[in-house]
């Protein structure tokens, strides 16, 4: 199903941004619904990474209740993570 959106700019806005997409090989219809897709798929991505980051708490909050959560220093905390990004700039 589609729906409408429907907006009010100002004449000159409109007359502007209807030669930039022109020149661009659309319609300014085509711009907005190119815009309007893209930022749906970035808030698809943010709901995925929040579900994943939301799994990843709980699954750390069933190994502290079970007693299989393991406890590090602050200090060695710090050591794995600049190593982990150390190993990650190697890779680029």
């Amino acid at each position: 199903m589609e729906t409408r959106i429907q907006f009010r700019v100002d004449e000159e806005t409109k007359r502007l941004a209807q030669m930039m997409a022109e020149s661009q090989g659309t319609t300014l219809s085509g711009a907005c619904r190119a815009l309007a897709e893209q930022l749906a798929e970035q808030q698809r991505k943010r709901l995925s990474h929040d579900q994943w980051l939301a799994e990843q708490v709980e699954r750390a909050f069933e190994k502290l209740e079970s007693q299989q959560a393991e406890f590090v220093e602050a200090e060695q905390a710090d050591a794995e993570m600049e190593a982990f990004k150390a190993a990650l700039k190697a890779k680029v």
